[in-house]
C-alpha cells in the first residue's frame, strides 16, 4: 500500500499534479457557474453588474496565479524542502492512512488560517478581495486578494515539521481548497441535518460572507463544520443573507478590486495619529480601526459642542 501510494505521489509530482487536477476541477466548476447563470437568466436576477463583476473575478484569479507562481516556486517549494529535510522531527511513510490524518489537520489549521485573515488588519487587507462582491455565485470562489497565498505557509508549515510529506501537504491544501470552491453557490439551499451538522455546505458558507450582523466572522471551516461549532464561530442560516463588505466598494473595476484592502489599509497607515496606532492597525481586528474611528469622531463632535457652548456663555 505504502508503495503504491508513493508511485501515485511521485507520479502526479512528475506530471503537474496540482495543475492536472485544478483544470479538471476548473472546468466542472465552470459548467455549474453556466448552469447558474441560465437559472438566473430564467428568475430574472441576471445584470450587467453580474456581469462586470464575474469577469473581475477571473481577472482576480489569474493575478492571483501569477503571483501565486512566484511565491510557490520561490517561498513555498523551497521552504517546505527545506524545513522537511532539517527540521522534521520524523518523516512519516506515505500510506492512505497518513494522507487522510494530512488532510484532517490541513483542514483545521485551515480554519485558524482562515480566522486570521479576518481578525489581523494585515490578512484582511488582502482576504477583502473575496469578500467584497455583493454576489454570491462559483466565480467568487475565484476572486483572490494579492498576497492570498503567502500566509497559508506559516500555518502549514508545522504539518512538514510533523514529518509530513512536502507534496502530501500541498495536495492536503489543495482538496480542501477545491472543496471551498462548490460551495459558492446559491442553487444548493439545505443538506440532511447529519450533512449539515457535520460538513461545511453552501449554506455555512454563505453565511461567512454576509454582512448581517448576527454572521459577522462566522463560519471560517473549510470541509468540516464542526470546527467552527467547537471554537464557537458557528452560525446558521436562518435570515436573507446580504452579500459583500462594508463599506461597499461599488466597483468591478479588477485593479481596484484586487488593491482596495491594501489601499484602505496604506491610508489609514498614512493618517494614523502614531507608530504605535500603525502597528495595531496591522495586527487587530478591522472593526477594531472603525471603532476607533467612530470613537474620535464623537470626541471631535463632543468638543465641537463644548467649544460652541464656551462661546455663548461668553457672549
Amino acid at each position: 500500500m505504502m508503495d503504491f501510494l508513493q508511485q501515485r505521489l511521485t507520479d502526479l509530482e512528475l506530471h503537474g499534479w496540482d495543475e492536472y487536477i485544478n483544470y479538471w476541477f476548473f472546468i466542472a466548476m465552470m459548467a455549474l457557474f453556466a448552469f447558474e447563470l441560465i437559472v438566473m437568466a430564467i428568475k430574472r436576477n441576471f445584470s450587467w453588474d453580474l456581469v462586470g463583476d464575474s469577469i473581475t473575478n477571473f481577472i482576480t484569479l489569474f493575478a492571483y496565479r501569477f503571483i501565486g507562481g512566484l511565491i510557490y516556486l520561490l517561498f513555498y517549494l523551497t521552504g517546505f524542502f527545506w524545513i522537511y529535510e532539517n527540521f522534521s522531527i520524523t518523516q512519516l511513510p506515505m500510506t492512505w492512512l497518513s494522507l487522510l490524518g494530512c488532510i484532517l489537520l490541513a483542514d483545521v489549521i485551515y480554519y485558524w488560517e482562515h480566522r486570521f485573515m479576518h481578525v489581523c488588519g494585515l490578512g484582511w487587507a488582502t482576504h477583502t478581495v473575496h469578500h467584497s462582491s455583493p454576489h454570491f455565485n462559483i466565480s467568487v470562489a475565484y476572486r483572490f486578494g494579492p498576497l492570498d497565498g503567502f500566509f497559508p505557509f506559516f500555518f502549514h508549515a508545522p504539518l512538514v515539521m510533523l514529518g509530513f510529506h512536502p507534496f502530501m501537504v500541498f495536495l492536503a491544501e489543495a482538496l480542501v481548497q477545491l472543496y471551498q470552491t462548490a460551495l459558492h453557490t446559491q442553487m444548493v439551499r439545505k443538506l440532511p441535518r447529519p450533512i449539515e451538522f457535520i460538513m461545511n455546505t453552501p449554506s455555512h458558507h454563505r453565511v461567512h460572507h454576509a454582512t448581517n450582523t448576527k454572521y459577522i466572522d462566522k463560519n471560517y471551516a473549510g470541509i468540516f463544520i464542526i470546527w467552527d461549532r467547537m471554537f464557537g464561530t458557528f452560525a446558521e442560516e436562518d435570515e436573507k443573507v446580504k452579500f459583500g463588505v462594508y463599506p461597499r466598494i461599488n466597483s468591478v473595476n479588477p485593479f481596484t478590486v484586487f488593491f482596495h484592502g491594501f489601499a484602505k489599509l496604506g491610508k489609514q497607515l498614512w493618517e494614523a495619529p502614531s507608530w504605535g496606532y500603525r502597528f495595531q492597525l496591522l495586527i487587530r481586528p478591522p472593526i477594531w480601526a472603525w471603532e476607533q474611528e467612530q470613537k474620535r469622531k464623537r470626541e471631535a463632535a463632543q468638543a465641537k459642542a463644548e467649544s460652541k457652548t464656551d462661546a455663548e456663555a461668553t457672549a
